[in-house]
This record gives C-alpha cells, sequence and structure tokens, in this order.
C-alpha cells in the first residue's frame, strides 16, 4: 500500500465517521422537534382553557359594571328622593315656626313622617318595577 492508497483510505474512513456524526445529530433534531411539537401542542390546549377563562371574566366584568351602573342610579334616585323629604322638612319646619311651640312639636314629627313614607312608598315601587324591567333583560 502507497502513501497515496493509504491518505485515500484514511480520507474515506474520516467521512464515513463524518457522516455517522452528521446522521446520528440529525437524529437527536429530529427528536427535539418531535418534542418541541408536543410542547406547542400542549400550550395551545392549556392556551385555550385560559382564553376561555379570561373571556367568562370579561362578561362577569360587564355584568358587574352593569350593575354598577344601575346601583349609582338608584343611588342617585335615593339623594333626590332624600333631598326632597329634607326640604319638605325644612318647609313645613319654617311653616311651623310662626305658631305656638306646642302646635309645632305636635305636628312636625307626624308630618315628616307621612311625607317620608309617601316618599319611601313611591320609591319602594319605582324599585320593584325597576327590578323586573331589569330581571326581565337578563332572562333574555
Amino acid at each position: 500500500m502507497t502513501g497515496g492508497e493509504l491518505a485515500l483510505v484514511l480520507a474515506t474512513v474520516l467521512c464515513v465517521l463524518g457522516f455517522v456524526g452528521l446522521i446520528l445529530v440529525l437524529v437527536r433534531l429530529l427528536y427535539a422537534v418531535r418534542d418541541l411539537h408536543a410542547a406547542v401542542a400542549e400550550l395551545r390546549a392549556d392556551t385555550e382553557v385560559v382564553l376561555d377563562e379570561l373571556r367568562a371574566s370579561v362578561d362577569e366584568a360587564r355584568d358587574t359594571i352593569d350593575e354598577a351602573r344601575d346601583t349609582v342610579e338608584e343611588a342617585r334616585d335615593d339623594l333626590e328622593r332624600f333631598d326632597r323629604v329634607l326640604g319638605s322638612a325644612e318647609a313645613i319646619s319654617a311653616r311651623v315656626r310662626g305658631g305656638p311651640r306646642a302646635t309645632r312639636l305636635a305636628l312636625s314629627a307626624p308630618v315628616i313622617k307621612t311625607v317620608a313614607l309617601a316618599s319611601g312608598t313611591s320609591e319602594a315601587a319605582r324599585r320593584l318595577t325597576r327590578r323586573e324591567k331589569r330581571q326581565g333583560r337578563r332572562v333574555r
């Protein structure tokens, strides 16, 4: 065997070893790609669950905001009603001040209570009709 033939055999053996190494690297890369595909599929499944929960939370937040608006509206109505009752009480008090103290004491409390009762009854009726409307809206 001459020096050229020996060099040719060594070059062939080195090429075969290089190809075997390349094949091993490619096989490992194939396994890594398969694992990556499995991880992506699992991530998609988990993400779908999280997105569904997020959508449900957003819908729940919208409902809460609607309820808060209704509560603010009711509070505003209550404040207006209280303002009317207070105005009525002040008007009654101003009218009664001119009369004797006994008359004022005897009449002011029942009149204020009567006005408050009438105002409360009308507010309760408004709230009941508003609730019925709101419940009808939610059923749809």
